[in-house]
């Protein structure tokens, strides 16, 4: 506790979560109000980020007003049944709360509230001063009306969750949020829509599924941007036309009262996914039903007038990246593989808080320096694409990436410093791609390294410089021309799992037996092993690594 109070005097970040906390310590409160034995007053900073989550605290003291300068609090998952009116930002989920103190409504630079799983049964009034709300979660409490002048001025709000509470409407002011990207009212009491949804001009995810919906306004298929609709559970008798002008690629219409649909939903070949089970349907067969949407489609269309089945057209790639995109504003993801793409679309290349980004299976040959302008990102995945040269230059722009796969692309071989530009890696693949690996020591840039697959690559023998990769967890090293195992695997501590299949290995060092037990996984078929009798070989990882730790 004591090392945790100093650190936090000179970071002004303060986390104490998972201690076992009835209350929290008074030199909190104080906000380090004189330099600590042995500190000097200059370098004292205001906290300004209280971690307090997962302990058993019933009370916050109004002292709180003491920490002028607090952003984030987060009193999660604790026991706390009211909140001081001295709060600031904070994330109060998981306790047991009946209110938001009205004082809340001080706080106007407050971007982010969650208080989801209480017992909140209203929201304060002078909540409509915090105009700067981003991202709201009320999810789980016992909510039964959204204020029309408390959502009318939330007009920079992008993520409402209000599910799972008593909700018996949608207020009419829900058309002023412009800027919303996802609506999450599932698990309440909403008996209708009013036709001011289609303000909701950015909305790209809908989730209003178990309600009390036996309509739908025609209004909702002016939502251009709309890409998912969750619908199930409610008492629809029908699906309106207008709304068949949606661009979406997921529409959930399971367990209505549904007994057909409109020929024009055929019409809307963005269509991934169409849910229908648990309808009464009567004009269209179940096997239609529950088989695949595009299956359906075809037979909804062949309904239609030739004349409109001709207007049907393939979804365009660039109506599909588009589509794509929209859906990465709230996953932080966007998946493009297998789109026989040349090139990253601008679209991937426009958000700074995308974490993930899947290429694979184009013909991609090199990544844009614009590319850096994803500074989230974490995951990158360019499997089976045409990229001849390592993208050096690139990846160093890209500080928080953990995991990147490049394999089978024709890759030349990586500069010697190549792997310099992602120290931070967790995850390599470079299977596939022959002749792309540096010269010796070249490994030793990424000491995070937790799995590493080097299927594949012509390998003769295993790069000395892996065995000092002391995180490494799994190595992947199979389908290569290796004939012998070094000494020095037994380093390897963390390793899990070890591929040599389908080399031409003929013994194995005794030492490698040291692994266990750490190591769970041991591949070695495809192998000409002379040395180890078949009967061991059969006994599995755990017999083989007993075997060659008696023969040490």
């Amino acid at each position: 506790m004591d090392r945790a109070l100093k650190a936090a005097r000179t970071s002004g970040s303060l986390n104490l979560s998972n201690r076992s906390l009835r209350e929290v310590p008074n030199e909190v409160y104080q906000n380090f109000d004189g330099a600590s034995e042995g500190g000097n007053w200059w370098e004292i900073v205001d906290l300004q980020k209280l971690i307090l989550a997962h302990n058993n605290i019933e009370v916050l003291k109004e002292d709180l007003r003491n920490l002028p300068l607090l952003t984030v609090l987060n009193v999660s998952h604790n026991r706390l049944t009211q909140l001081p009116a001295a709060i600031g930002g904070i994330d109060c989920s998981n306790n047991q709360l009946v209110e938001i103190p009205s004082s809340i409504g001080q706080c106007v630079e407050l971007a982010e509230l969650k208080a989801s799983n209480n017992s909140i049964a209203g929201l304060p009034e002078n909540l409509a001063c915090c105009t700067k709300l981003v991202k709201v979660n009320l999810e789980g409490n016992k909510l039964t009306e959204l204020s029309d002048p408390v959502i009318s001025s939330w007009s920079k709000l992008t993520e409402l969750n209000a599910s799972k509470n008593l909700l018996n409407g949608i207020p009419e002011s829900i058309g002023r949020l412009s800027r919303v990207i996802r609506l999450d009212l599932h698990q309440n009491k909403i008996s209708s829509i009013p036709t001011s949804i289609k303000g909701c001009s950015s909305l790209v995810e809908f989730y209003i599924g178990i309600n009390l919906l036996s309509s739908l306004p025609a209004e909702i298929g002016e939502l251009s941007q709309l890409s998912i609709l969750d619908l199930q559970s409610n008492q629809l008798t029908e699906y309106p036309v207008e709304a068949c002008k949606l661009h979406l690629s997921v529409l959930d219409l399971s367990n209505n009262s549904l007994s057909g649909l409109p020929a024009e939903i055929g019409l809307m070949t963005t269509l991934r996914k169409l849910v229908l089970i648990g309808n009464p349907m009567r004009t269209i067969r179940s096997t239609l039903v529950s088989g695949p949407t595009t299956a359906l489609l075809k037979y909804l269309r062949s309904r239609l007038p030739s004349a409109q089945e001709a207007e049907v057209s393939t979804p365009t790639k660039d109506n599909i990246v588009a589509m794509a995109a929209r859906l990465s504003l709230t996953s932080k993801e966007i998946s493009l593989g297998g789109m026989d793409l040349t090139s990253v679309p601008l679209e991937v290349c426009s958000s700074n808080e995308i974490t993930k980004v899947d290429l694979s299976r184009n013909s991609i040959e090199e990544l844009p320096v614009a590319l850096s302008a994803c500074s989230s990102l974490e995951v990158l995945l360019l499997s089976k694409n045409k990229i001849k040269d390592w993208p050096g230059e690139v990846l160093k722009l890209l500080p928080n990436l953990t995991c990147l796969r490049l394999d089978n692309n024709p890759l030349r071989q990586i500069p010697m410093n190549g792997f310099e530009a992602v120290p931070g890696l967790l995850i390599l693949d470079l299977s596939g791609c022959v002749a792309s690996l540096p010269g010796s020591s070249a490994f030793a840039s990424l000491p995070h390294l937790q799995e590493l697959y080097l299927r594949r690559v012509q390998l003769h023998e295993v790069p000395s410089d892996i065995l000092k990769l002391q995180k490494l967890q799994i190595l992947d090293l199979s389908q290569n021309s290796l004939c012998s195992i070094p000494e020095g695997f037994q380093n390897l501590s963390s390793l899990t799992e070890l591929d040599l299949s389908d080399n031409n290995i003929t013994s194995l060092p005794p030492e490698l037996g040291l692994l266990e037990p750490s190591l769970q996984v041991l591949r070695l078929d495809g192998n000409p092993l002379r040395s180890i009798r078949r009967a061991i070989l059969d006994r599995g990882t755990k017999g083989i690594l007993k075997y060659l730790k008696d023969k040490l």
